[in-house]
């Protein structure tokens, strides 16, 4: 039995759109990845930022003894 042009055409139109749902998916879990990345890099500058202010505190310090 052949394939009629309104199945292949069905067919199609299903491959599609099984396609696409197919790369929103892994889109979704790209943006997730990049999510957690955009989280890490947050916290890391945060601790970046604290070791910082110890380290001008304690020169604040020591220049303080100086004079």
């Amino acid at each position: 039995m052949a394939i009629t042009i309104q199945e292949w055409t069905l067919y199609v139109i299903l491959g599609t759109l099984a396609a696409i749902v197919y790369s929103f998916r892994y889109l979704v879990l790209m943006q997730r990845r990049v999510a957690k990345m955009d989280e890490n890099i947050a916290k890391l500058t945060k601790k970046i930022l604290s070791e910082e202010l110890k380290i001008e505190k304690m020169e604040r310090k020591l220049l303080k003894r100086r004079k």
